[in-house]
């Protein structure tokens, strides 16, 4: 269990890193000069990047509040399980606001048609690199016996 806990906190401070570094970013657009050149579609998809971008950065770091205030009661198993949770939805929120910053940026420098098919194309990659290959990695793994731990792994 402690493997699992040390395995997750060690995801989420990779995560929480992006995450706050996008979150960063983001809040200082509204101070650029060019902020108001932005029109209401655009102003919109910012405020919602901002909402998410802080949706993310709570959920990944929730778990270290979680361990400090369940610290020394015996619960690792539930701080596994709720800390992965967690985790789960903050990358949600995160493949969210790398999307929505994706589509923002092409609506500002290129078109509006621009921005929508770069999300498109984003969401495709996102979802087949974090979703779709670690489900196929899983799935051949419970298909072939030396791939399971304890299995016969001679060449």
């Amino acid at each position: 269990m402690d493997r699992n806990w040390d395995e997750l906190l060690q995801e989420l401070r990779v995560t929480q890193t992006g995450a706050q570094i996008l979150t960063g970013f983001l809040l200082t657009i509204p101070f650029q000069s060019g902020f108001a050149d932005l029109d209401a579609y655009q102003r919109d998809l910012y405020l919602v990047l901002v909402v998410l971008a802080a949706l993310a950065t709570v959920l990944i770091i929730a778990p270290v509040s979680l361990h400090r205030l369940l610290f020394r009661r015996r619960l690792k198993p539930q701080l596994v399980d709720a800390g992965h949770r967690f985790a789960r939805g903050g990358l949600a929120a995160l493949a969210l606001v790398l999307t929505g910053a994706v589509m923002l940026l092409f609506d500002v420098v290129l078109t509006r048609t621009a921005g929508r098919v770069s999300a498109g194309v984003l969401v495709v990659v996102i979802t087949l690199a974090w979703v779709v290959l670690p489900h196929v990695i899983a799935r051949r793994a419970d298909d072939d016996p030396e791939a399971r731990p304890g299995g016969d792994h001679r060449a």
